[in-house]
């Protein structure tokens, strides 16, 4: 009985050690917190903030801005650039080639609801032809190219002239004939500005007319 009542107590002690354990922080918040302090840090320091794990980025639509320029009616906006100073003459030929206009917009309106739209600039560049010989004479201006200061060549847009519904750019001149000719070409905007030349073929050698 004796031996009974010395082992109680430590049998009694160690059950409240034993039942009463110390309560701590599960090790799956302290890992959470961890990384957000980390990720608070990163971003502090410039970083991109991270997004869900597996979560695929929306892809860009190619066709947004094009969207955006037709509904915002951005693309009727024509704006209108000067010739130089001189605006020279020059000839192809026996036919004399003079500037007369030249716009820049982000589309055309065809017929009907019919338009081209581009991120770039559709370049109208507007001529007054006169065949200046005694006969008739013929003339292609399909290779007619445009060149920007920095000597990028751009070909006829043959799409927005279809659309614009221009004459066609192959014909004959008849002595005196006097007329108007538009070219169309699609250019990004940073081939605007002086130097902007317009090069036209000819038998003897490209004829150039300046532009800006």
């Amino acid at each position: 009985m004796r031996v009974r009542s010395r082992l109680a107590p430590l049998f009694l002690t160690a059950a409240l050690v034993g039942g009463c354990p110390k309560e701590e922080a599960p090790p799956s918040e302290d890992r959470t917190l961890s990384k957000l302090r980390a990720e608070v840090d990163r971003v502090g320091r410039g970083g991109t903030p991270s997004g869900p794990r597996g979560a695929p980025s929306a892809p860009e639509d190619p066709n947004a801005a094009l969207a955006g320029l037709a509904s915002g009616q951005d693309y009727a906006h024509k704006q209108k650039l000067f010739p130089p100073e001189p605006n020279e003459t020059v000839h192809v030929g026996s036919v004399a080639v003079k500037l007369l206009g030249l716009e820049a917009s982000h589309g055309v309106q065809g017929s009907g609801k019919v338009a081209l739209t581009s991120e770039d600039l559709f370049l109208r560049v507007q001529l007054i032809t006169q065949n200046v010989g005694p006969t008739a004479t013929s003339l292609s201006l399909d290779p007619v190219k445009v060149v920007d200061p920095a000597g990028q060549l751009y070909a006829v847009a043959r799409d927005v002239q279809i659309v614009a519904g221009t004459r066609p750019l192959q014909r004959t001149w008849s002595p005196d004939e006097r007329s108007e000719v538009i070219l169309f070409f699609e250019v990004p905007p940073s081939a605007l500005g002086a130097g902007l030349t317009l090069v036209l073929p000819s038998p003897s050698g490209d004829v150039r007319l300046a532009l800006q």
